[in-house]
């Protein structure tokens, strides 16, 4: 028996300690926008408005009845193609007096010599048509030409509920460079923080140490394309694994998430993936796991009543494997308490998904005429 089915068969038998699955809950799918070209990232803008990433390389701002704007001009170059373009993109906390954006993108090279992920800040001109003032603030460090794992997603940092300043980047391990995740001279595989002007902060971990570089966070990482926030400031992301393995972590300062060493996963068509460890002393274990894998998106927790007291709280993984949205509920030690599925009926990549101020969920759906939906209580 292969690893993967095997581990498939533990998941099967209820190895995880799970609680059996609860009852799908109803949610109504309304149509907010549609025709987006592989739309990636949604950030919420003032007077109900939205700004949409789409893949190939366009921004766009949404009106509030779903009417699509040109695409936006002043960004920079993107080398788009594969997993990568245009991708994760989110509005300041303090974006109604400083119009600040963040973005990142798959950033090419010079001489066309390999790319990497990058990340940008810009202003959003008042009549809404275009980005000015635009700074790279962060790249990806070494480039490699590579159309896979860029990893991005942003999330500002809060700390007693308030923004401290800093950003959290995930940054794939650009799948052919899987090895550099577990060293500190490199970029790959890793989460940053950084400071909102490119800055460095002093107290990250690995600040003054030799061969590490001082922006790195934590590592061991695969491909985290989601990442939120919790309610008490602690960051969550999700990741890839190979073939199985996708996981769910809590990435602490300074410490080593095991990829490539440990996985839950195997190589693609069967295989272990080094020793086939999936544990070893030293190396974080994931706090949650999917085999099969599930192939995560978007992440976000919710915090409003919109949907009744029992959602309140937990956690959404969107799916583009199985072209659903995961609904978690945790339980009080802050493990993963059971799982639901919803919008299986869409049928369509869910690529991301967000709380908005109304206290409603939106989620893009990622195919060349994406859409994007915003979920209403179910009747």
């Amino acid at each position: 028996m292969s690893v993967g089915a095997g581990l498939l068969a533990l998941s099967t038998l209820g190895m995880w300690g799970l609680a059996p699955p609860a009852a799908a809950q109803s949610v109504r799918p309304q149509v907010v926008a549609s025709g987006l070209q592989n739309p990636w990232a949604v950030a919420f803008l003032p007077e109900g408005r939205f700004l949409v990433t789409e893949r190939a390389g366009r921004m766009r701002v949404l009106e509030a009845d779903g009417r699509a704007g040109t695409p936006l001009a002043g960004l920079p170059a993107i080398a788009a193609g594969g997993q990568g373009g245009l991708l994760d993109v989110v509005a300041d906390s303090a974006f109604a007096t400083n119009r600040t954006l963040y973005f990142c993108f798959s950033e090419p090279g010079e001489n066309g010599r390999g790319n990497s992920t990058a990340l940008a800040r810009a202003t959003l001109a008042p009549d809404g048509t275009r980005l000015q003032d635009l700074r790279v603030i962060f790249s990806q460090k070494p480039k490699f030409a590579s159309s896979a794992h860029f990893g991005c997603r942003i999330v500002e940092r809060r700390v007693d509920g308030k923004p401290d300043g800093t950003l959290f980047l995930t940054l794939g391990d650009r799948y052919a460079r899987m090895a550099d995740a577990q060293t500190l001279d490199n970029h790959h595989g890793k989460v940053v923080r950084i400071g909102k002007d490119g800055s460095v902060p002093q107290d990250n971990p690995f600040v003054g140490r030799s061969g590490a570089l001082p922006e790195i966070w934590s590592f061991g990482h695969r491909n985290g394309q989601g990442a939120a926030l919790a309610s008490d400031g602690r960051l969550w992301m999700h990741e890839h694994g190979p073939q199985g393995g996708d996981e769910i972590n809590l990435p602490v300062a300074g410490r080593n998430y095991g990829w490539p060493v440990i996985t839950y996963g195997e190589n693609y068509g069967g295989g272990r993936i080094g020793e086939g460890l999936t544990k070893t002393a030293g190396l974080e274990q994931p706090l949650h796991y999917w085999v099969p894998s599930i192939a995560p998106s978007g992440m976000a927790f919710l915090t409003s009543e919109r949907y009744g007291r029992a959602w309140q709280g937990n956690l959404f993984v969107g799916s583009l494997k199985f072209n659903r949205l995961h609904r978690i509920e945790l339980a009080p030690d802050g493990k993963v308490a059971r799982e639901s599925h919803l919008l299986q009926d869409v049928g369509e990549r869910i690529r991301d998904v967000r709380q908005g101020p109304d206290g409603l969920l939106y989620v893009l759906t990622d195919s060349p005429a994406g859409r994007l939906l915003r979920l209403q209580p179910g009747t």
